[in-house]
């Protein structure tokens, strides 16, 4: 049997639950979510790198779908209810395929009946407005993960790519976790600063994820996971979900965007404009230099180091699908999940350890975190704390 045959063999039974799929934000920005127009029960490759064709070619049984909206949005809350609607969309218009999942137990039953099951997780806390009622609310809509931060700093919480404000997490994003620990909503540690995931792990009495974050240590950027940090996973019982984005992954992409970043600022531009002005200086920069190129085995570079500093029941997969513009070859899309697996076996990896990282793990945790939210319900009613009252300053 070749290492391809025994990665698909695998999935039969442990299918990869993957952390992270901006479908949903795909769906908004193509077509306003006319989803005759975007119908993913047909391929799509032509326009998404996800529809259920794929899905099932690559071995997915649970998917946690991002629910994101921009943190300079007019009313971020109103676009994660619209975000929320798509996905409720889609599970109304494809029962077949995707179950709605809303629990551990839920994500069992969904891989007994051969159906994918279908999560939701909020990217960054610009989406709950300062606002612990809103928490609960997006909870009770069935939002499983809140990550704290996107690209920009919240005012309770620092981003990775943004300059550090907050030391961290404030006491208001301290009450944030514990109410997140209360409902057993996962907390997610993408794109928070260091400081943020450090503090969030003092904080919480749950197990923490990231949701599509991958070793700094391997390459060095700062939306990836220090040492230090995936260390501490064992003792907090959390998992790190390894992302595919060349740019998090592969250090000579690190080096080319910041370079390619110069460029655009040189001539005028800010580094994310897609005007077509813009995207001619860019295209011009990538004739002149072209762009490194992540592989499968990039990705399991990451894995490998990850288990060395995480241990194996700690780690998990977050492919980051359609929310990057560029996918590593191999991983063009999400069909490609046996790829990492036939790596890893050839690698030494065994299938015990590959069950773990494809399905076990994932399970494994939101368990937890909802077994801790048992017992906080049973001894803590809801917070009612405000930014204001928590965050005011002294004097």
């Amino acid at each position: 049997m070749t290492s391809q045959e025994a990665a698909r063999e695998l999935l039969r039974e442990f299918p990869v639950v993957d952390g992270h799929n901006d479908l949903p934000w795909a769906l908004r920005e193509q077509v306003r979510y006319d989803l005759d127009a975007r119908d993913i029960a047909a391929d799509q490759s032509a326009h998404l790198h996800t529809d259920i064709p794929r899905l099932r070619a690559g071995g997915v049984g649970a998917q946690y779908w991002s629910v994101y909206v921009r943190t300079d949005a007019p009313d971020p809350v109103a676009a994660t209810l619209e975000q929320i609607d798509c996905v409720r969309q889609l599970l109304t218009r494809h029962p077949e395929d995707l179950r709605p999942a809303l629990s551990a137990a839920d994500m069992e039953a969904a891989r007994g009946e051969g159906r994918i099951a279908s999560l939701m997780g909020a990217e960054g806390g610009h989406s709950i407005a300062n606002s612990l009622g809103t928490l609960r609310g997006l909870y009770g809509l069935g939002v499983r993960y809140l990550t704290l931060t996107h690209n920009d700093n919240v005012d309770w919480a620092d981003s990775a790519t943004d300059e550090p404000r907050a030391g961290g997490l404030t006491a208001f994003g301290r009450e944030v976790v514990r109410e997140m620990n209360r409902l057993g909503m996962l907390v997610d540690l993408s794109h928070v600063a260091a400081t943020t995931m450090r503090d969030a792990l003092d904080t919480s009495s749950a197990p923490v994820i990231f949701s599509h974050s991958s070793s700094r240590a391997v390459c060095d950027h700062p939306r990836n996971v220090p040492d230090d940090v995936l260390e501490r996973l064992p003792a907090n019982g959390g998992m790190a979900m390894v992302t595919f984005v060349p740019k998090f992954v592969l250090q000579a992409a690190v080096d080319w965007t910041a370079a390619a970043d110069e460029n655009m600022r040189a001539h005028g531009f800010h580094h994310l404009d897609t005007t077509a002005e813009a995207m001619k200086v860019h295209r011009a920069f990538e004739e002149r230099h072209p762009r490194p190129v992540a592989t499968v085995a990039t990705v399991a570079d990451h894995l490998d180091h990850m288990r060395e500093a995480a241990g194996i029941d700690h780690l998990g997969i977050g492919g980051d699908y359609d929310g990057t513009a560029f996918t590593p070859d191999g991983l063009a899309d999400v069909s490609g999940y046996p790829n990492l697996l036939a790596e890893l076996l050839d690698r030494g990896w065994s299938k015990a350890d590959l069950a773990k990282l494809t399905w076990k793990n994932a399970v494994r945790v939101l368990d937890a975190a909802e077994d801790v939210a048992r017992g906080l319900q049973a001894t803590r009613p809801p917070s009612n704390a405000t930014i204001e009252s928590l965050d005011a300053p002294a004097g």
